[in-house]
């Protein structure tokens, strides 16, 4: 049974206003959480560009969090996820799905993979697995409603577009 982080929330805005809103302002909704860190030195800002989610980091460099495996837009998105202290070769995988329901978008995030990263990883902190998922699932809750925010005002934005 694979370890993974399974969050949903329904947000007012159609599948591919939140799905623009998800990849094109990610750095403007995305909130940095310590614990989770992706390098010592972060938070960065985050950006998906040339087909991976980088953080680009305030000297520069830039850390790669993983690279796009899977790319329809208002449907799905799946990419690699990374931290640098993970083990050469290890990552994890996040799945977002962008389901239209009623009026609005269901979003479920599913952040799978955890049993590859050892219990001792210092991206575990030393918490028990269900401790640490559930505090990993915390945040994407909170990542989440900070979306919500972003993809409701992006439709506002579009809806007043040419009123006069």
């Amino acid at each position: 049974m694979s370890s993974k982080i399974l969050v949903a929330l329904r947000i007012d805005a159609s599948p591919e206003a939140v799905f623009d809103a998800f990849v094109d302002d990610i750095a403007l909704w995305w909130r940095p959480n310590p614990l989770f860190s992706f390098t010592p030195r972060s938070p960065g800002v985050m950006a998906f560009e040339a087909g991976r989610l980088v953080e680009r980091l305030a000297s520069g460099k830039v850390f790669e969090v993983g690279t796009v495996r899977v790319w329809n837009r208002g449907e799905r998105l799946v990419f690699g996820w990374r931290q640098a202290s993970f083990a050469p070769g290890v990552e994890t995988e996040v799945e977002v799905r962008f389901e239209a329901v009623d009026t609005g978008t269901r979003v479920t995030v599913e952040h799978r993979g955890w049993d590859a990263v050892h219990a001792e990883s210092v991206a575990r902190h030393g918490f028990p697995n269900a401790v640490f998922l559930h505090r990993h699932g915390e945040w994407w809750r909170g990542l989440l409603s900070a979306l919500a925010m972003r993809a409701g005002s992006r439709q506002l934005g579009a809806a007043g577009e040419g009123e006069a």
